[in-house]
Parts: C-alpha cells; sequence; structure tokens
C-alpha cells in the first residue's frame, strides 16, 4: 500500500510517501510559506537521488495538496504514475483532547470532534484542519487516517493526568494533562520493548524526546504512566523558547508587572523563554549554547550558555528519578529527537552520577553516537540499566496505523 503521510502546519505542509509493502519512503518534502506573496516547494525523489526546489504561488492548503500530487506523478521528479496509486492518507494531528484514544479513520463524527480540539492547540488544529480539508478536496474518496500526538498518553491513571483544581473545572473544560510527543514516545518505546525481549508486560522504560520542545515519559507495560509535558505543550522541562514547569503565580506577578495581557503573557512564555530567555536573547538552538560552552569563558555567552544547559540537566535528572520511583524501578533509558540523537554532552551530564540508579555510559560510545539512523547502546558494560539512542520515526508510525487501518475496512 502507498501512504502519504501529511504533517499540516500554519504555513508549511510536509509530507512524506511510504510504500508500506517494505515501509520504505519514496519521496518526502515540504510547502512552505503557503499564505505569502511566493511559497516553494522541496521536493525529493528518494528513488532516483533527486532534489527539487521551485518557488511559486500556494495560496491555500488545498493548493499546497495539488502541488505535492503534481511532483509525486510527474514524469520527471516522481515516484508513481498516477494519484489513484495512493490509497490511503496519514495526518499528524497534535491534538486530540480527551476525544481521541487512538489514531481514527477520518468521517464526519471525527471531523466534528477535531474542531472542538481547537482551544486545546488553536494554532495546530486550525492547520491540521485545512491540511485535511485540501486532501479531501484533493483526493476525494481516498480514505484518510488521523494520528493523535496526545493517544499514547491516555493511558496515564487520574492521579498522573488529573491537576488540583476544583473538580468542576475539569468537567466543564477538560483541563488535564494531555501530554505530546506522543507518537514518538510510543515508537522509541515499542524499538525498546523489543531489545528487551518483545514483551511489553513487566517492562520499565523512560523515554526522554529532547530537542527544541521535550518532553519524558515513564511507560510501563507498554503503557504511559506519567509524561512530563501537561495541559499544553508549555509544561515539562525548559525547551529552546518555552519555560516548561514554574510557580503559577509568577504569571500574574509578570502580567502585572510587565502590563501584560493573557495573549501577551502565553506568547511569553512560548517564544521569549527557555534557552532564549536564560541567555538573554542570545540562541534557542541547543548548538549555538553548546559552542559558547566549548569556547570557555573567554566567550561573551558561556556563563549563561552553561546556566541554561544545567538547568535543563537538572530537570531532567528530576524526571529520570521521579519516574524511577514512580515505577519502582527502571529497565532502560532511552533518548531520542534533535538533542537526544545529537548532543552526546547532554546525555553524558545527565547521566553523570546516576550510580544509585545503576546507570553508567560507555563515554567513548557515546561520544561518538550522532547524526546516525541506526540503534545505539550507549552504557557500559557493567550498567545495571542500559541506556540508547534511538531515533525517531514518527512518520512510520502513521504510515502503519493508517495501513492497519484502512485494510481493517476492507475486511
Amino acid at each position: 500500500m502507498k501512504v502519504l503521510v501529511v504533517n499540516a502546519g500554519s504555513s508549511s505542509l510536509k509530507y512524506q510517501l511510504f510504500d508500506t509493502s517494505d515501509y520504505t519512503v519514496k519521496a518526502k518534502g515540504i510547502c512552505e510559506r503557503i499564505g505569502e506573496a511566493m511559497g516553494v516547494l522541496d521536493h525529493k525523489n528518494l528513488v532516483k537521488g533527486t532534489r527539487t526546489q521551485k518557488d511559486m504561488k500556494i495560496a491555500t492548503h488545498t493548493d499546497a495538496v495539488r502541488i505535492v500530487i503534481d511532483a509525486l506523478t510527474d514524469p520527471e521528479v516522481g515516484v508513481i504514475s498516477d494519484m489513484s496509486e495512493i490509497e490511503a492518507v496519514g495526518h499528524r494531528i497534535v491534538h486530540g483532547g480527551f476525544y481521541f484514544s487512538k489514531s481514527m479513520l477520518l468521517n464526519d463524527e471525527v471531523l466534528s470532534k477535531l474542531e472542538l480540539c481547537h482551544d486545546f492547540a488553536p494554532l495546530h488544529t486550525g492547520a491540521h484542519l485545512q491540511g485535511i480539508r485540501g486532501c479531501l478536496s484533493v483526493m476525494p474518496g481516498v480514505p484518510q487516517v488521523l494520528v493523535f500526538d496526545t493517544a499514547f498518553h491516555q493511558t496515564m491513571p487520574p492521579e498522573s493526568y488529573m491537576y488540583a483544581l476544583p473538580y468542576e473545572m475539569y468537567e466543564k473544560y477538560h483541563i488535564r494533562r494531555y501530554g505530546a510527543h506522543g507518537t514518538s514516545h510510543r515508537y522509541v518505546a515499542g524499538e525498546m520493548i523489543k531489545l528487551l525481549g518483545g514483551k511489553a508486560e513487566g517492562t520499565k522504560i523512560i523515554t526522554c524526546h529532547i530537542g527544541n520542545g521535550s518532553s519524558i515519559s515513564a511507560v510501563k507495560d507498554g503503557k504511559v504512566l506519567d509524561t512530563s509535558m501537561g495541559f499544553t505543550p508549555l509544561a515539562g522541562v525548559l525547551m529552546g523558547t518555552r519555560c516548561g514547569n514554574i510557580d503559577p503565580a509568577i504569571v500574574p506577578y509578570i502580567m502585572d508587572k510587565e502590563g501584560m495581557s493573557t495573549a501577551e503573557v502565553a506568547a511569553f512564555m512560548n517564544k521569549k523563554c527557555g534557552y532564549l530567555g536564560i541567555t538573554k536573547g542570545y540562541s534557542s538552538d541547543s548548538r549555538d549554547l553548546e559552542s559558547a560552552i566549548a569556547n570557555g569563558p573567554s566567550d561573551p555567552h558561556y556563563e549563561l550558555s552553561n546556566l541554561a544547559v544545567n538547568m535543563l540537566k537538572h530537570e531532567l535528572k528530576e524526571f529520570i528519578g521521579a519516574y524511577t520511583a514512580l515505577m519502582n524501578g527502571l529497565d532502560a533509558l532511552v533518548f531520542t529527537a534533535g538533542l537526544g540523537e545529537n548532543n552526546p554532552r547532554l546525555r553524558k551530564i545527565v547521566c553523570a552520577d546516576m550510580d544509585f540508579f545503576g546507570i553508567k555510559l560507555n563515554d567513548e560510545v557515546n561520544d561518538r553516537t550522532l547524526r546516525q539512523s541506526n540503534i545505539v547502546k550507549i552504557s557500559a558494560d557493567d550498567s545495571r540499566v542500559p541506556v540508547y539512542v534511538i531515533p525517531t520515526d514518527e512518520e512510520l508510525v502513521i504510515a502503519r496505523d493508517t495501513e492497519d487501518i484502512v485494510n481493517s475496512i476492507k475486511k
């Protein structure tokens, strides 16, 4: 089955075309600057190893889908001869609220419920709806499947997902912990379970998805017991531009002192804090901070870059310790995503002084593990808890779910 995986953003549309006979990606790319004066298509034919970039007007997400289909079927740069070869479309959906605990075949009811999730993630949900409607317009009759980033976390017990607010807030507004990056956590936890023998029952795994946005999950018996992100992806550890967990009283205090509106303080906590805020606007990119740290005290950004990274280290250690206690043990620790896969120094300082938990790295293997596509064990031979770097593949999860659901309706 050929499955088109779509990830629609507010002004972009990413895509990958999978052949599920061997789960290879035949083509991938992105349409950017949708709705602007001039957009761009960046298309890669992975069969021929070619890349095509074109400037063009992309007024809407429907136009973007049409452009993607044209690229995929183009005699020169395409990988299929006709749109009819695409048997299904899988969509990445950031927030499914409390409505969705698994991937779903799109129908009118599912679409209506997705629209109700708008308040939970307004920027993302609006873009997802535009991408879905674009696919419906360009590919009518092709089954579409929605895969939710929040779904994997729906196994959390109430004591994990509830906040100590009046219960009416949960009943009226569904305020609770939802988590994020669930598709990534699900993938790497699944791969780790295979490495532990293939049976989910009895396993205790901590998965660390660390990137510009970061979250940590406790996965027991293959199910999420707790996760660091909350009602929104603002919660948890500090991130590139997000503050992570803070005392809630800080919010009205800053609003009063700075004269901010609710919208302004929300934008402030999401876009002006984290690495960017701690370094006084120097950078939200871990690579810049690591460069300043490597340069030493003579670099004007050394001190605050070092502080920001050490704060992240501290918070990651807190979550690893807390989740180990929560699960009454730990069978494996997994690092994934941009920083998790490609920042050996961060992994090293996070795992340092964790002897009590049985965590010990092989420094030589850890130091050379970055930008690799394979799974790597980075713990020492005498480490009681194995530590792995597992590259995430959210698109593969979406393709598999889409294939499974579409095949089930054919039976």
